[in-house]
């Protein structure tokens, strides 16, 4: 990496946390550990990391409540960790705005590539919510300009959205996932397709990850604007 990449930690059980701390430093993340969810956030707001790792369960404010406080002042992407895949906290997390999980136990290396693949989608797309995801950069191509379906505008070079004249904030993740629908009006995108072009698995993923981003852009844009086409996948009503 040209630079090095800033990770904010939060883990309460001291081993995991150091472990993975000295794991993430040895392949070039500068890293910042910390032990609860209130000093996690005091650490984010004074350093502003590239990236956030917050464990479900920690002490004093837990890591999805960290979580929904972060995406109120900024974009930067967000990795959940949860000892259960088939945990509620794993929607929980998402719901607030994580772009994606991780199960613990996890393999260091697996961790280390699924910080890569976020801050390849996303670039260090750090700033406040508000009208911009980010920079035509850490987007995919655009479309070419402006974009409308019904109320809704989407400026696929400016990486802006409105609605009803209206600016709708996004996070990077949320306005990757507008642009694959864009660029296909009326056709239907599998959950794996979309795990593949927005989250860049190029390995089998959890689809509830698609669901949850799914459904929180409908709330910003519309539920009526994206259509689930059961056994399929959904589909951009143009």
């Amino acid at each position: 990496m040209a630079e090095q990449t800033h990770v904010l930690f939060v883990e309460d059980d001291d081993v995991i946390r150091e472990a993975t701390q000295l794991a993430l430093e040895r392949d070039g993340f500068v890293v910042t550990a910390m032990p609860d969810g209130l000093s996690g956030l005091e650490a984010f707001r004074a350093d502003r990391p590239d990236i956030a790792l917050l464990d479900v369960m920690v002490p004093g404010l837990d890591g999805v409540s960290l979580c929904r406080r972060i995406r109120d002042e900024s974009t930067v992407p967000v990795i959940m960790l949860s000892a259960r895949a088939d945990s509620i906290d794993v929607v929980l997390g998402l719901e607030a705005g994580a772009d994606d999980y991780v199960t613990k136990p996890f393999d260091g290396a697996v961790l280390v590539a699924r910080i890569r693949a976020v801050l390849r989608r996303f670039g260090h797309a750090s700033g406040p919510v508000g009208g911009s995801a980010g920079s035509a950069d850490d987007q995919p191509a655009p479309l070419g300009g402006t974009l409308t379906f019904g109320d809704l505008q989407v400026d696929t070079e400016g990486m802006e959205v409105r609605r009803a004249g209206s600016t709708v904030g996004l996070t990077p993740t949320e306005m990757r996932l507008l642009l694959e629908f864009s660029a296909a009006p009326g056709t239907v995108l599998s959950r794996d397709k979309l795990l593949e072009r927005v989250w860049d698995y190029g390995w089998g993923g959890d689809t509830r990850v698609v669901d949850v981003h799914v459904q929180r852009l409908r709330t910003k844009i519309g539920q009526d604007r994206i259509e689930t086409v059961r056994g399929f996948g959904y589909k951009l009503r143009a």
